[in-house]
């Protein structure tokens, strides 16, 4: 039994918005919260979907026993991987969370690698030498071969491949839901605590928040290594999603500009304008895409063009109307710690700051 074109519109639609939704949220903790201008986003993505590439592969035909080159016969030893994994499904979830991992650490790593020579610097000069490394990325996976195949990309290894053709989609879509969830949740409780506050502070008002006596360069460099982190697990279970990984997949129209076109339209520095702006953008893509043929004849252009047409237009309005977003920025509470409020320290302190507002 397949599964009509409705559902697979769906199916591809939600795994595709659940990726976006991790990149995005990790994006706004760094732009719409910490005010860092990451237009190297697209460097954390690439290097989760490459380790992806380079490492479970290998792994699982190590312990299969296939032999052969890695890239020059790569669909040969996938193919073995494959058959190999009906058998052996506990052993290939379990390097597929360990390869999660490694994109994570890695691309934590590569973000602070890449954060300090470039955190003391401001506005457009950061963004641009973030933009410079990420295209470094891009020109090392396609040049350098042994990552990711260079030009001709590599298949992966896919732990779902027990199941039924006609549900392999659906259930590692639910895979991807449940990430998102967890990213979000994370998200939540992040810019709830006081790390949080500090970004915000730090955003708006930097010689303010160095005045205190907080560590701005300190807060800066750990936002990018925790939504590195979180771009990079985003990036890996894309390509194992997509079952093959090519370097120039990996561009920065689809995993920078884009993911900041739906920041902005949903609102910066609001997890629910991250979920309704993502969504405007995938249903507005995957509408066209779906109905391409019929929306042809209205057109007096190639329909391929209607996307960047109709989300440009959109940006516009959004940006000339509603500058905020669709949901502007809220005041988050921060999360309540046990005992915390009862301490002496504390209550002089908010009698204090009552004396100096009140009088």
């Amino acid at each position: 039994m397949s599964l009509g074109p409705e559902v697979t519109f769906f199916v591809d639609l939600l795994a595709i918005y659940s990726i976006y939704i991790i990149i995005n949220t990790s994006l706004n903790l760094e732009f719409g919260y910490a005010g860092i201008p990451n237009f190297g986003k697209v460097l954390a993505v690439g290097v989760g979907a490459f380790v992806a590439a380079a490492i479970p592969g290998r792994i699982f035909a190590s312990m299969a026993g296939i032999e052969g080159d890695y890239i020059a016969d790569n669909i040969a030893i996938m193919s073995g991987v494959n058959a190999w994994l009906v058998d052996n499904t506990g052993i290939g979830f379990t390097v597929f969370f360990v390869t999660l991992g490694i994109a994570a650490a890695i691309s934590a790593v590569i973000g602070i690698a890449t954060a300090y020579p470039a955190i003391r610097l401001r506005g457009d000069y950061l963004a641009i030498t973030l933009l410079a490394l990420a295209e470094g990325m891009r020109i090392i996976g396609i040049n350098y071969a042994d990552i990711a195949g260079g030009t001709l990309g590599v298949q992966l290894p896919d732990p779902l491949v027990w199941l039924p053709a006609d549900l392999r989609f659906p259930i590692a879509t639910l895979g991807l839901v449940a990430m998102a969830t967890i990213a979000m949740i994370y998200s939540d409780r992040l810019i709830r605590s006081p790390l949080g506050r500090l970004l915000r502070a730090v955003r708006d008002n930097e010689v303010s928040a160095e005045s205190l006596g907080k560590d701005v360069t300190r807060a800066r460099v750990k936002t990018i290594m925790v939504a590195a982190a979180m771009a990079g697990i985003a990036g890996a279970m894309y390509a194992f999603y997509a079952g093959s990984t090519i370097a120039f997949a990996y561009d920065r129209i689809n995993w920078t500009f884009w993911p900041f076109m739906m920041i902005l339209i949903g609102g910066l520095a609001n997890n629910r304008g991250v979920l309704v702006g993502t969504f405007i953008f995938v249903l507005v893509r995957k509408l066209i895409t779906f109905y391409k043929d019929s929306v042809q004849e209205f057109v007096p252009f190639d329909v391929v063009w209607l996307d960047y047409l109709l989300l440009g237009v959109i940006l516009i309005v959004i940006l000339l109307y509603r500058p905020q977003g669709i949901l502007k920025e809220r005041a988050t509470p921060t999360i309540h710690i046990e005992g915390h409020h009862d301490t002496p320290v504390y209550v002089r302190l908010k009698n204090i700051a009552r004396r100096l507002v009140y009088g």
